[in-house]
Order: structure tokens, then sequence, then C-alpha cells
């Protein structure tokens, strides 16, 4: 695992780059350090803990080049746990609907196809520090349709709507509806495949964002929706 010390201005995008292929990270580095406006923070190959260098480097976008999907899941879980400001994009992808749509909802940023060229990469890394999101057209497609066909099958309710209300996402809701349940922090962090560490943060979040005193009393608020089942 290397990390690379590069001066950063304070209007650079940081990026942290993770790709098992040494010569393509290599190369990448050298394409990204000549792009004014974008630092590298660091570089690594995939390890069970490289969630810890892409933490402490505090970067603004994770570059990952086509994760295994257990590792991806586990990664992008604990990051979104506990370091939200660092955006995530995907590139080195096949143009797999299903694995855009578990990326999406696991909260990635970007999601780039093996023929992507280097501007198309550039741009992301820009448009993705920027707060957009970018994906191929027709995997945008994919996502529209999918989001159609739950609007008309799954009628909006109204825990739905609390839900949406403060922001909670979908892992975010697992996490709920397994406190609901009576799960200790444990037996959720085992349900869901993370660490203690991540689960406590995510609840934190959760709380944070419902402005709430105690894990117990977003269940209540939810549950007051009509959403969860009475305990």
């Amino acid at each position: 695992m290397g990390q690379i010390n590069s001066e950063r201005s304070l209007s650079s995008v940081s990026v942290y780059l993770v790709a098992e292929n040494r010569l393509l990270r290599e190369t990448l580095i050298r394409l990204l350090q000549k792009r004014a406006g974008i630092s590298i923070a660091g570089e690594s190959r995939y390890t069970e803990s490289v969630a810890e260098p892409i933490a402490a480097s505090q970067c603004d976008v994770l570059l990952l080049d086509s994760p295994p999907a257990t590792l991806a899941r586990v990664l992008v879980d604990e990051l979104c746990a506990n370091t939200p400001q660092t955006k995530i994009i995907l590139f080195g992808m096949d143009e797999d609907p299903d694995c855009f749509l578990s990326a999406v909802c696991l909260g990635v940023r970007g999601f780039l196809l093996k023929d992507a060229s280097s501007a198309e990469i550039v741009g992301a890394v820009r448009g993705v520090a920027e707060g957009e999101a970018v994906c191929p057209p027709k995997l945008c497609l994919t996502l529209f349709q999918c989001v159609m066909r739950e609007c008309r099958h799954k009628p909006r309710t109204t825990g739905q709507h609390a839900f949406a209300k403060f922001g909670l996402t979908y892992r975010q809701r697992q996490l709920v509806i397994l406190v609901a349940k009576g799960l200790t922090t444990k037996e959720i962090a085992t349900n869901l495949h993370l660490s203690q560490f991540t689960v406590k943060n995510h609840i934190h979040r959760i709380m944070k964002q419902m402005d709430v005193q105690s894990r117990y009393e977003a269940v209540d608020v939810i549950r007051a929706s009509g959403y969860l089942p009475d305990a």
C-alpha cells in the first residue's frame, strides 16, 4: 500500500485511487496529476483494511477499479458511515443493470464502464466533486425505469414518507428496522456484514438526522408513522 504526498491547494479535488493492477494505478496517477485542480491523496490495491488509509486521507473522491461485489458493499458501507464527505466512483465496470442499481443503492456517485476514456474519468472526478452523479446514458435509463416500476407497484406509505423526511438511506432504513426488532449492535453488524464500529456510526448519524437522543427514540418516531410494526 502506497501513500503519496502531494501538495494540495484549497480549491483542488483530492483523489484516492484503489486498483488491483499496479500499472493501471501508476498510469492513472500520472494522468490525474497532470490535470489542474486535482491532487492525489493516496493509492492502494484491494485489501481488507483499505478503508483505514482512505478515511485517513480525507479525500474528496475515491476511485475504485471494478471492485469485487462483496468487498465493494462492505467498503462503501464503511466509508458512507465513517467518511460521508468522500464521494465514490466505480470505474472499469461491466454494463450490468443489476450491478449498477446495487451500486446506486449503496451510495456511489459515479459508475463508469470498461471503455471509459481518460477524459471521461477526469470529467467524472470533477463532476462528482461538484455534487453531480455520473453514469452511462443507458444505465441512467435503467435507473429511471426502476424508479417508475417501484412507484407503480409499491405506492408510497406514510412510513416511507417518514424515512424520506429524515433523509435516511437504504442502509439506514435497514438498521432502523433491525433496531426495532430488538437486535443488538453486534447482531446488526453480523446480519448486515458490517463492523460494529460502522453500525454505531450509522446509528449516530440516524439519531443526528432525526434529532433524537437514542436509537429507540428513532424507532418510536418511525413506528408512529405506521410503517414499523408495534413491538
